[in-house]
């Protein structure tokens, strides 16, 4: 932060919750479920906690919200920001939203496990809402007791950091705390309960709005609410589109549209699968929202979803994000569409996305492979070749897009093994390449240096360019995994050491080496490291 800077304590955090001062609340303030009409939210308290402990917290999401270091250390911290301490300016509330769940309409789904604290303004005037998830029931619990376990909330809280220090939009979080109280969850919903130990991620982004949000109000014909809702969202977080109208709701959803095709590059640029795309689980301003059974790619598999209740029909599959975000769009076209009338301008936005997605998809696989543009001729069957090779040979993909900015483009002289092999360490099995196996490798890897001569760019360039795209350090799955049961085992120091090599996920930390290994045999099928479920 610049020299002049002051840094607030807790007590200053200036609070404006525009959010509920300027959208109708639900009239009922029984904490029970319920639907809740014409409403955006419902006033909650956050559930108190017997014993909170500070696991971890993020200093740069700290300075955002202008709160000191020491004061993340001290008790009024802990308290705020497991739900046992109200600050002043905190009117906790929990949202209305519906949403479509693996492409069925689901209804009222809303807040169930996560309170929003309030919107604090930061000394450069940039909007914050903070949201506690896992402090407690809300009337959008349904079924549920609105708590969180500390396996998902450490991956929540490690992998909203990681994406942003990786360049990708995304949510953030402030804070880890663990709750001293055990929580009962069927992790595989197997019928094996097991008691874990609960806590809260306080959860900060500029909004927490949702395609559901606006799906909710159109789904019951409740359009008064609906505009209501869609004028707030672009008079707060897109005013640069001007004034609320039916040319600006059109404006706007093209902006939503190309936000959230950037999102999806980036996730496919650092290999990134969100695990649920419901709707519900889609930002209206492009940010990675609600980190649930996501995953990482370790060998390349374009059909692997971490998901286990999507196992059978991998709907959310890596390879298959673009059509969904597409659809999910769709969703969100239908849902404001009363406000606007008019089909056409809509249709093209959404017909549009796929021209607009493969545009910025190639450009984002060129840089990739090092490459100062996208020429079709060359590089589409360039790039589908590669994609082929990387799932027969069974590849990880983190490290040999890393490793490929060490290939020597320049001497077309090489033998097969002497170009393959900064590449060998990204194989799962690279013992087993046989000859042949290394020439078909090889014979691809010539075509790339050929391609690579014709941008006439230094080696050096090359490579820092490469390094700046194609990150050494991922938030792989079984590295979570350790680290959920080194922090079970009242071992944070591994989660703070985690979350300091996530900070620099392009640069080379040889001292951390072992955080960029593929990952190990004994990961392939535990659970947490290959599949997850949506418990929580």
């Amino acid at each position: 932060m610049g020299t002049n800077t002051k840094l607030y304590s807790l007590a200053s955090l200036q609070f404006d919750n525009r959010f509920i001062r300027e959208l109708p609340a639900d009239s009922a303030t029984d904490n029970i479920r319920r639907q809740v009409l014409q409403a955006c939210y419902s006033f909650v308290q956050p559930a108190k906690v017997p014993a909170p402990q500070l696991i971890s917290y993020s200093k740069e999401v700290a300075q955002l919200l202008d709160i000191s270091e020491q004061d993340c250390q001290s008790d009024t911290f802990l308290n705020a920001f497991v739900g046992n301490q109200l600050l002043d300016g905190m009117k906790p509330y929990a949202q209305c939203y519906g949403g479509h769940q693996f492409g069925n309409w689901a209804g009222q789904l809303g807040d169930g496990r996560a309170i929003n604290l309030g919107e604090v303004i930061n000394q450069q005037g940039q909007r914050q809402t903070l949201q506690l998830k896992g402090a407690g029931e809300t009337p959008y619990s349904r079924g549920g007791d609105g708590l969180a376990v500390l396996r998902s909330s450490l991956r929540e809280f490690l992998c909203s950091e990681a994406m942003f220090h990786l360049g990708v939009p995304t949510t953030r979080a402030l804070s880890l705390i663990t709750t001293g109280q055990q929580v009962t969850r069927d992790m595989f919903y197997d019928g094996r309960p097991q008691q874990e130990l609960g806590a809260v991620v306080c959860r900060v982004a500029p909004s927490f709005t949702r395609f559901g949000s606006f799906e909710i109000f159109s789904s019951r014909g409740d359009t008064d609410t609906l505009k209501q809702l869609l004028d707030y969202t672009i008079t707060t977080d897109f005013p640069e589109l001007g004034e609320p109208s039916v040319d600006v709701y059109i404006k706007w959803f093209k902006e939503v549209a190309d936000r959230t095709i950037d999102l999806v590059v980036h996730w496919m640029r650092v290999g990134f699968v969100h695990g649920v795309l419901n709707t519900d689980n889609m930002s209206i301003l492009g940010l990675t929202i609600d980190y649930g059974p996501y995953g990482w790619i370790d060998n390349y598999d374009p059909n692997w979803t971490p998901n286990t209740t999507d196992a059978s029909n991998k709907r959310y599959r890596f390879g298959h994000q673009a059509q969904i975000a597409q659809w999910n769009l769709g969703q969100l076209a239908n849902a404001i569409f009363p406000l606007i009338e008019q089909a056409e301008p809509l249709r093209e936005i959404l017909n549009q996305f796929a021209t607009d997605y493969t545009e910025r998809w190639q450009t984002m696989r060129a840089e990739k492979l090092g490459l100062s543009s996208f020429i079709a001729e060359t590089d589409e069957s360039l790039n589908q070749d590669l994609h082929v090779l990387l799932q027969h040979f069974e590849t990880d993909m983190t490290i040999f897009y890393r490793r490929l900015a060490d290939i020597d483009v320049s001497n077309l002289n090489l033998t097969d093994d002497a170009l393959i092999e900064p590449l060998l360490a990204a194989y799962y099995d690279a013992e087993a390449l046989t000859a042949e196996d290394k020439s078909q490798i090889c014979t691809w890897l010539r075509r790339y240096q050929q391609r690579a001569n014709q941008d006439d760019i230094d080696a050096e360039t090359r490579k820092q360019n490469m390094n700046a795209v194609n990150p050494k350090y991922v938030l792989r799955n079984y590295i979570a995994q350790q680290a959920i049961d080194a922090a079970e085992q009242g071992d944070t120091a591994y989660v703070d050491n985690l979350l300091e090599v996530l900070r620099r996920p392009y640069d080379e930390q040889p001292e951390n080496e072992q955080f960029a290994a593929k990952r190990p045999e004994w990961a392939r099928q535990r659970p947490g490291c290959s599949m997850l479920s949506c418990s929580s």
